[in-house]
Parts: structure tokens; sequence; C-alpha cells
């Protein structure tokens, strides 16, 4: 049997990012990125003593006892952008369930809209969300013409923001049963991801088979498995093609921030869009 050749890599990405493996058209484009390939140092370096690739403003000023400097920050995000077709739109993420709709009008350096998920269909538009234990959910329509990006922590989840990116993506393609592809990116484990019994109430709301995510760790605590909750959240919007998953932040501190393992961390960005086709003759 042949395999499929590797996903196409551009020449400033770091060997350490991660293209997503999955059978998206020709013309999405997707990358994780991990803590390896930029500049910050102390908590938000590499653990080699290498330059860590932090792209979270937000993670610099979370915490007193430690903060990434900006200007850090700023020239990792400069590093990324030299790999990418556009400025990536960032999102100031609150763990909820708003949807942001790129049509190509905002500043994404200007105009940072308080969101978990982005969608465009207009090539070069780079969606992007930002993780550090939650998990990166990438969306692609079968036939190339839109994607999204989804920021899905445990709230998200149990308030429906996968639901919510299926449903818009396939709004703004006009198609409400258009096929979709769904990429799970890096996230928490299920062996480090204890929560209380509250989690899995919230969750058994929206998805009546949350249950079988959870299991208990006893005295009164339970381990979740965000992979697992979110395919079943996909499966309620009907998309079942999905790839990924499984790859535990928390467990590989030599490739990932996690927020629960460290607290003091950074944040890896997982990117999605649609290459431009440029008139033949034009490079």
């Amino acid at each position: 049997m042949s395999s499929l050749p590797a996903p196409p890599r551009h020449a400033c990405w770091d060997a350490q990012w991660i293209v997503p493996d999955w059978p998206a058209p020709s013309a999405v484009r997707a990358l994780i990125t991990t803590r390896a390939g930029g500049c910050s140092s102390g908590p938000f370096g590499a653990i080699d003593g290498t330059g860590g690739l932090n792209l979270g403003v937000g993670s610099a000023l979370a915490d007193d006892r430690e903060r990434d400097d900006p200007a850090m920050v700023q020239r990792n995000r400069e590093r990324l952008r030299a790999g990418l077709p556009g400025v990536p739109h960032w999102l100031q993420q609150v763990h909820g369930c708003a949807i942001h709709e790129i049509d190509g009008g905002a500043d994404p350096v200007a105009t940072v809209p308080q969101a978990d998920a982005a969608l465009t269909l207009r090539p070069g538009t780079v969606c992007c969300v930002l993780v550090a234990d939650c998990l990166p959910v990438l969306l692609a329509d079968a036939s190339g013409r839109g994607v999204a990006a989804v920021h899905a922590g445990w709230r998200g989840l149990a308030a429906g923001i996968i639901q919510n990116a299926v449903h818009g993506l396939r709004r703004r393609i006009g198609e409400p049963r258009a096929q979709l592809l769904a990429y799970l990116g890096p996230a928490i484990g299920p062996a480090h991801f204890v929560v209380g019994p509250e989690v899995r109430a919230a969750m058994q709301k929206l998805l009546p088979q949350a249950a079988a995510a959870f299991v208990a760790q006893p005295p009164d605590r339970e381990r979740a498995d965000l992979f697992a909750l979110a395919r079943q959240a996909l499966a309620q919007a009907g998309v079942t093609q999905t790839y990924g998953g499984g790859t535990c932040t928390a467990s590989d501190p030599e490739r990932f921030y996690s927020f629960r393992r460290d607290r003091v961390t950074g944040r890896h960005a997982a990117l999605i869009w649609i290459e431009e086709r440029h008139p033949a003759g034009m490079s």
C-alpha cells in the first residue's frame, strides 16, 4: 500500500511545529506551533535552554509572579508571521461560545474580537486560536471553501463552541449539510485532566453520552477526556471525519506548554487558512 505524501512545510517553520496529517483539500493549510523556535526565556522558554515560542500576550499578564517580556512575545509573533500568508487574526478568548466570522474587512492587529473560534471563506486569511492545555480544533470544508479554528476548553465545550463553529461555517458556505473535516490538536490528556463532578454535569446538559468520557478518580474527582468529548460534539453537529487527537500537552514538557502542569507558562497557536490562488504566470 502506498503512503500519502507528507503534508507540505514552509521553509520558515521550525521542525518541531506540527503540520496536521489529514485529508484536507490541497488549498487548505494548517499549522500548530510548539514551544520550540522562539526567543522567550524562563518558564516561557524551551526546556533545553533555547528560546521558546510563547505567542500569548495574555499569558504574559496572567500571573504577577513572573511575566514574559511583551517584546519577546511580539518577536515570536513576527517569527511565526514570516511563514504565513498574512497576519493571524488573534482573538480575545474567554472560554465562551462566540464565533468571529472574518470577512477580510477588519485589521487583525487593530481589532482583537472577543470570541473562541474564527472562521473564514477568504483565501489568505489566517484563523488562529491560542492554547496551553485547552483543545484546538481545526475545521475544513471538504471542498476547500471555508475553514475555522476553535479554542475548546471544557467550558467552551460545555457551552457548544464546536457545534457553533460547525453550524457557522456551514452557514457561511451556504450549505447546511456541507461536508466538514476536523483535526484535534494537542491538549491535556485524560491521565492528567482531573476535574470535579460539576464538569461532567455541565457536559451532560449538551452531550447525552458525556459520562463515557469520564473516569472516577477517588475520592471525589474524575479524569476527563477532552478528545472524546470533542468527538461527541463533532458527531452531534454531523462531523464524522475526525483526525488527530490523543497528543497530551501536560505529559510532554519538552514540546508543549501546559497551564495545568506549570501555571506560569506560554501559549501555542493553532492556525488554518486557504491558500490564495494566483493567475497563471504570477508567483
